[in-house]
């Protein structure tokens, strides 16, 4: 280990780490006093070239840093003995590394975490940069388990030309079999095909391949290319990742869909790519609605968004995408909301952009729904529920706010806030009442009707008080057999491939344009 600068008004404490160019060590600031984390410069590497992209990376993050998602950077500066670094954020928490070492993580931890570490990504395109090295080491977590980004030592500009590889397959193989990390400044696993061409051109698509790569680590406990059992050096993951072999994924609990996006996210051919982070938000942000969980906000920067994004994945949720803006200071956490077991509206897009003014103290900074306002999420550490088998008549959630119910004698007053007119129909959170969706009624049964060998069950439903924009959501509901949630337009759907000699069940609720849904569900059997 290389000793320790001395910096002013920092006094060193521990060392946090040490890579090829950097070590990174613990420091305590003076004033204002607190933990920091202070990347310097290796005494060994020197050159001109070492400490431009050292101060290159120092400055990109400085670009960054309003993200509440990247880690933050304080200041930069040459120590006494000449090395140069900068002093960043403490992140606390374990990486994301160390956490899927220890254990895959559940569904809707990594759906939330993915969401928020792609909005990250997400701005640093705004501002024209790529990362080029996302995986979960690079991931860290704070006191209060939010992802922080970080590593943006290789990172470049979205449009100009990279440097030709000049090393060989082979070198790499023997340079890299043991970690999956290669000589030529990127990490394997995690890399697109495109950035092992002679002539890498990686563009936006190349960030989104590495954050599905990601994600797919943190839900299945290894990376997607690596096959346990069989040989995983590094000539052998590129082969897997040009031709698109992912490795199957046999954990029961994650849903068809998530699977079929973290597919599309690392297809082969960037063509077949979502084609921004912010697609790739959205459809994971779909997933988290299928599965009743509220959808979490894709924090963008300050930029010029069309209000209604017309394109073929949201064109038939009958919504518009929502921006919100983003306080930047910090306030008092306070006590989180459960998350809403629920759709949040028919289409689940929610976006926050970062303001250029600060508001006043006492708004709530981090608004994670438009219903109600939450200081501070769920730390990484706390147990987040998984989707269970739901009991045959259940009472769907309600949707209620976080604000206190003024309480006069023995009458409590608690208001119902409808959503505006116009192409937002969310309601709007006001500062003193609940909101409570209530209203919407139970599907009526038609009809179901088995096939004449039994191999299929048809079922039909209708809407007794249709409204402009109402859909449905059913899902599968006979004990073991339970699906997922699907929605659809129209009041029929058929079981197939069934045994004639079992009971087949399914639910059935309605949804509005707002997002309110039937308070009781209406449940069909086949017997």
């Amino acid at each position: 280990m290389a000793t320790p600068p001395e910096l002013p008004g920092l006094r060193y404490t521990r060392l946090l780490g040490s890579g090829g160019f950097s070590d990174v060590y613990l420091y305590e600031q003076d004033l204002p006093r607190r933990l920091v984390a202070v990347k310097v410069l290796a005494s060994e590497d020197l050159s001109d070239a070492s400490q431009a992209a050292f101060v290159a990376e120092a400055n990109l993050m400085a670009q960054l840093s309003a993200h509440p998602y990247i880690v933050t950077i304080y200041n930069a500066a040459v120590a006494a003995d000449g090395r140069p670094y900068f002093v960043m954020e403490y992140c606390s928490g374990p990486s994301l590394a160390e956490q899927y070492k220890r254990a895959p993580i559940g569904v809707a931890d990594a759906l939330r975490t993915g969401v928020r570490v792609t909005s990250a990504v997400a701005t640093a395109h705004a501002a024209g940069i790529l990362h080029r090295d996302i995986k979960p080491a690079n991931v860290l977590t704070n006191n209060y388990g939010w992802p922080a980004l970080t590593d943006f030592g290789i990172s470049s500009a979205v449009d100009i030309e990279l440097p030709v590889n000049t090393t060989t397959r082979d070198a790499m193989n023997a340079a890299g079999a043991a970690t999956g990390t290669g000589t030529i400044g990127m990490s394997i696993p995690w890399s697109p095909p495109e950035m092992f061409d002679d002539h890498p051109q990686p563009d936006v698509r190349s960030d989104v391949f590495s954050l599905a790569a990601t994600l797919y680590t943190l839900l299945v406990g290894h990376t997607p290319f690596e096959v346990p059992g069989k040989p995983n050096g590094t000539v052998d993951l590129i082969g897997r990742i040009e031709r698109g072999t992912i490795t199957p994924i046999t954990r029961t609990d994650i849903p068809r869909s998530l699977v079929a996006i973290l597919h599309k996210g690392m297809a082969a051919s960037a063509d077949d790519r979502f084609a921004t982070a912010v697609d790739f938000a959205r459809a994971l942000q779909r997933v988290e609605m299928e599965l009743s969980y509220a959808p979490t906000a894709i924090d963008v920067p300050n930029l010029t968004i069309l209000e209604r994004v017309h394109d073929a994945e949201t064109a038939d949720a009958g919504d518009a995408t929502r921006i919100r803006g983003v306080a930047t200071i910090h306030a008092q956490p306070a006590a989180p909301l459960p998350p809403v077991a629920g759709p949040q509206g028919a289409d689940p897009t929610v976006i926050r952009r970062m303001p250029s003014v600060q508001p006043h103290a006492d708004v709530s900074p981090w608004s994670e729904n438009p219903e109600h306002t939450v200081v501070r999420p769920r730390a990484q550490g706390e147990p987040e529920p998984e989707p269970a088998a739901a009991p045959r008549r259940r009472l769907w959630p309600i949707v209620a706010g976080a604000a206190s119910v003024l309480v006069i004698g023995s009458v409590v007053a608690a208001a119902v806030v409808f959503a505006p007119t116009g192409t937002d129909a969310r309601p709007t959170p006001t500062a003193s009442s609940d909101i409570i969706t209530l209203g919407v009624p139970t599907p009526a049964a038609v009809a179901v009707t088995p096939s004449t060998d039994g191999s299929q069950v048809t079922f039909e439903w209708e809407n007794p008080e249709p409204q402009d924009g109402d859909r449905f959501i059913w899902n599968r509901s006979d004990g073991p057999n339970e699906g997922a949630k699907t929605p659809t337009e129209h009041g029929l759907t058929t079981i197939e491939g069934v045994d004639s000699n079992t009971q087949v069940c399914v639910e059935v609720v309605i949804v509005r344009t707002s997002g309110k849904l039937s308070t009781e569900p209406l449940e069909m059997c086949s017997k």
